[in-house]
């Protein structure tokens, strides 16, 4: 069985010269991050694993120390790679009301029994995740993704039902 893999995050740059590494990722997710013993990174097409040693989070970023990456030369390889964790791990952690993006991505959007767009990806702008709806007229709109709009996700059923208050959907 093939594994899936999600992105967690993004070794931004080199930290110092250990061997550390500058990591970018999503707000509010140190407490996951922190619960991780491993990583994966993509090399020629393969997922590698990377364990991790040790984490602390600056203002703007994570600081990631990663076994067996000892020097700046070490780390200077993985500048720019996504970091990976895999699906089930990151499905352990998701909050009641948490999906992951490949889950919303495709889902057809209702406003009552009318479909008004699907969704062709999320986006997060610091206070809320927004899902971009393209609509049935083939325009993008951002669709906060709050309990006010987004009234149910139905993964199974692919279907997303929203309150389309007026001036939502272009």
């Amino acid at each position: 069985m093939k594994s899936n893999f999600v992105s967690v995050g993004k070794i931004l740059n080199f930290h110092g010269v250990q061997g550390e590494a500058k990591l970018g990722y999503s707000k509010n997710r140190e407490e996951f991050l922190s619960a991780l013993k491993e990583v994966f990174v993509q090399i020629n097409g393969e997922y590698v694993p990377l364990e991790i040693v040790r984490l602390r989070f600056t203002p703007k970023c994570a600081i990631i120390k990663f076994k067996g990456i000892n020097t700046l030369n070490d780390i200077l390889e993985y500048k720019n790679k996504v970091i990976f964790v895999n699906e089930s791990t990151a499905r352990e952690h998701l909050e009641e009301d948490e999906y992951l993006i490949d889950e919303l991505v495709g889902l057809d959007v209702y406003d009552g029994e009318k479909k008004v767009g699907a969704v062709v990806g999320v986006s997060n702008n610091g206070a809320s995740d927004l899902l971009s709806v393209k609509t049935v007229g083939k325009q993008i709109s951002l669709v906060p993704f709050v309990k006010a709009i987004v009234l149910s996700v139905d993964i199974k059923n692919r279907r997303i039902q929203i309150n389309n208050i007026e001036g939502l959907l272009s």
